[in-house]
């Protein structure tokens, strides 16, 4: 069963602040990379990156190091399709259009979860359930 990642996953896994955040997204991303199950967009590696080193000040060549290994799960390439999609998804409005566009990356390979803290938690989207993975921490 697939899984796509949402961007805060990442984060969370070099975000030392919260050290209970922290562990849970580095179990989670550690268990579905080792059954090969991880989901990314070109995107999420992007919004990873600058995340990474505007907010979090992590040097330059260290967040693409990270960009690099997080590729190697399985990446959607963000291409038109995806992004019309999108548009549609979020003139329904229960999306803001980057939500939307990660919604409809996942979609678009048949992932059966979407990991994120930003959306609705047990929503489930053409078969696709909406799980926060920090919920209760």
């Amino acid at each position: 069963m697939t899984a796509f990642l949402d961007t805060n996953v990442l984060v969370y896994q070099v975000d030392t602040k919260d050290p209970t955040r922290q562990a849970r997204a580095l179990s989670l991303t550690a268990t579905l990379y080792q059954q090969k199950q991880v989901v990314l967009s070109t995107q999420v590696l992007q919004e990873f990156y600058n995340t990474a080193t505007a907010k979090l000040r992590i040097p330059s060549p260290v967040s693409e190091g990270l960009v690099r290994s997080f590729a190697r799960g399985r990446v959607v390439q963000v291409a038109p399709p995806i992004i019309f999609a999108a548009m549609q998804r979020h003139a329904g409005g229960q999306f803001a259009f980057w939500d939307a566009l990660i919604v409809e990356a996942a979609l678009s390979v048949g992932c059966k979860t979407l990991y994120s803290e930003d959306m609705q938690h047990g929503l489930v989207l053409d078969g696709m359930a909406i799980e926060n993975p920090f919920l209760g921490l």
